[in-house]
C-alpha cells in the first residue's frame, strides 16, 4: 500500500496550497464497498487535487481506479470489474447554498471542517459500481422457470416470443367457456 497522504484533510488549507495526495487504498478497508465485493483482495488507487476556482470555492479533482471483485449477474462467475472514474467536487460547509453550485460540480460535505481522503474514493468506487454487474464477453443466457425458457441478451433484456405464452390467455379461455354456458 502507497500511503501519500494523511487520514484527514482540511481541505481550505489544501486549496491555498495547491495540494495533490495520492496512493493506494486496501479494498478491505472500505467497509462500505467491502460488502458489495465478491473478494476484498485489491487496491484502488487514486489522486486528489485541491484548488480554488475563480469563485474562492474549494474544489477537489479526484481520480480513481480500482478492479473490483464482483459477481456476474447472467453467469454467476467471478469477474474483475474495471472502474476508472473522474469527478470535481465542490467542498460546501452548512451554510452553503446547494442551488448555487454550478452543474459540473458535485458537492462534499466536511466533518468538522474536514475531509477524509479515503471517504471520498469509496464514495467514487460506489457510484462506478454498475446496477447489475455482467462478466464482459458474457452473451445470452438460457434459464427455465418450470418448462419454458427464457433467453436473456443483457441486464433486464428478455427475448419476447421465446417460447412465452401470454399470462392473459388461460383467464381470455375461461371467458370464452362461460360465455358458451
Amino acid at each position: 500500500m502507497s500511503r501519500e497522504y494523511p487520514d484527514w484533510i482540511s481541505p481550505e488549507r489544501a486549496a491555498e496550497g495547491k495540494r495533490e495526495f495520492g496512493g493506494t487504498i486496501p479494498l478491505a478497508g472500505l467497509k462500505r464497498l467491502a460488502g458489495l465485493l465478491a473478494d476484498v483482495r485489491g487496491e484502488a488507487s487514486f489522486v486528489a487535487e485541491f484548488k480554488q476556482d475563480p469563485d474562492q470555492r474549494v474544489v477537489i479533482r479526484l481520480k480513481v481506479q480500482a478492479a473490483l471483485p464482483l459477481i456476474c449477474q447472467a453467469s454467476l462467475e467471478p469477474f474483475d470489474q474495471q472502474v476508472k472514474r473522474s469527478s470535481e467536487l465542490a467542498v460546501i460547509t452548512e451554510n452553503s447554498n446547494l442551488e448555487e453550485l454550478p452543474d459540473h460540480y458535485d458537492a462534499v460535505r466536511t466533518e468538522n471542517g474536514r475531509l477524509a481522503i479515503a471517504r471520498l474514493v469509496e464514495d467514487e468506487l460506489l457510484l462506478g459500481l454498475p446496477s447489475y454487474p455482467r462478466k464482459p464477453g458474457v452473451k445470452k443466457i438460457e434459464y427455465s422457470t418450470g418448462g419454458q425458457k427464457t433467453v436473456v441478451d443483457g441486464p433486464g433484456e428478455s427475448n419476447p416470443g421465446a417460447g412465452k405464452k401470454n399470462p392473459f390467455a388461460a383467464l381470455g379461455e375461461m371467458l370464452q367457456q362461460k360465455k358458451q354456458n
